[in-house]
């Protein structure tokens, strides 16, 4: 039976045990484990890799996996006069595996990593990705700017006063926002908050998250290209979708089927945001029968 990890096995050891890659001259955390088919981990905004550590002893078991945590996040480089973007983490990302020689991988992403999956996603169909994308599976996230309701911290740190508001924010701010995304029943624990928190200041990322976030104009932006990947995906693909969450619950979920498929969701109802942290069972139980359906061809 495969384990789930139920509680936090330590900060300090997931990153002691990492590994690191340059880009530019920034230094990138990641994770590797696992052996078998590429598997390609992308987390979501504000958090890091450490997302995954309920999954990863038992989707290692099955696959070799690869999780970053993008310029910005976690325990990476954080530059603080930088003009982050989608863009440059797609950038990121694909120079990181086609450096190690990686020809082909599946995606597992959530949140603002679903974003960066759009612009790879666009990427190979323009035929500028050294690799192939076998499959993608998606977690809560804003694929259609249209329908995404941002929380009011959101909102004040992507208005003009986001830098004061991003070096002002609290831990006690900061955790009773994280409780809104989650559902009423999988609230994050103490730990998790303290987790969540750490990660976030380490290098000082206060500093640059008011900066980081405006990939949600980038998603205005860059629509016509981002939906169009989605539209356009001759990939398998599959949604694991938290319908409890008030930022890109139910009614993104209602646009993807509108406008791309209604094939391939797992609507897990009283989930919010984070699909793999509070529901990390059945999460894996409909990752892995998506992974048995592309096996035998069903997908």
């Amino acid at each position: 039976m495969d384990r789930i990890e139920g509680e936090s096995h330590g900060l300090q050891r997931w990153q002691e045990a990492g590994c690191w890659f340059r880009y530019g001259e920034h230094a990138v955390f990641s994770r590797i484990g696992g052996r078998g088919e590429p598997l390609l981990l992308i987390h979501g905004f504000p958090t890091a890799s450490w997302d995954w550590h309920r999954l990863w002893p038992a989707l290692s078991g099955h696959y070799r996996l690869l999780a970053p945590d993008m310029l910005g996040f976690g325990f990476s480089d954080k530059p603080q006069d930088h003009d982050y973007s989608i863009i440059e983490q797609a950038d990121l990302i694909q120079g990181w595996l086609e450096q190690m020689g990686e020809d082909r991988v599946h995606v597992l992403a959530h949140d603002y990593g679903a974003t960066v999956t759009q612009e790879l996603l666009a990427r190979q169909r323009e035929g500028s990705l050294g690799f192939r994308l076998e499959s993608v599976a998606l977690m809560n996230a804003a694929l259609f700017p249209e329908v995404h309701q941002p929380i009011l911290i959101q909102k004040l740190l992507l208005g003009p006063l986001g830098g004061l508001v991003s070096r002002a924010l609290t831990r006690r701010v900061f955790e009773n926002s994280l409780g809104r995304i989650f559902g009423a029943a999988t609230q994050p624990t103490a730990r998790d908050i303290e987790d969540f928190w750490q990660l976030l200041i380490h290098n000082n990322g206060r500093g640059v998250i008011h900066r980081i976030i405006h990939y949600m104009e980038e998603r205005r932006v860059h629509r016509h290209r981002w939906v169009g990947a989605l539209q356009a995906m001759e990939q398998p693909a599959l949604l694991i979708w938290g319908g409890a969450d008030p930022v890109s619950g139910t009614p993104m979920l209602a646009r993807y089927r509108e406008l791309v498929s209604d094939r391939g969701i797992a609507l897990l109802d009283d989930i919010g945001h984070y699909p793999h942290f509070e529901a990390p069972a059945e999460t894996l139980q409909h990752y892995l029968a998506f992974r048995r359906r592309i096996a035998l061809g069903n997908d």
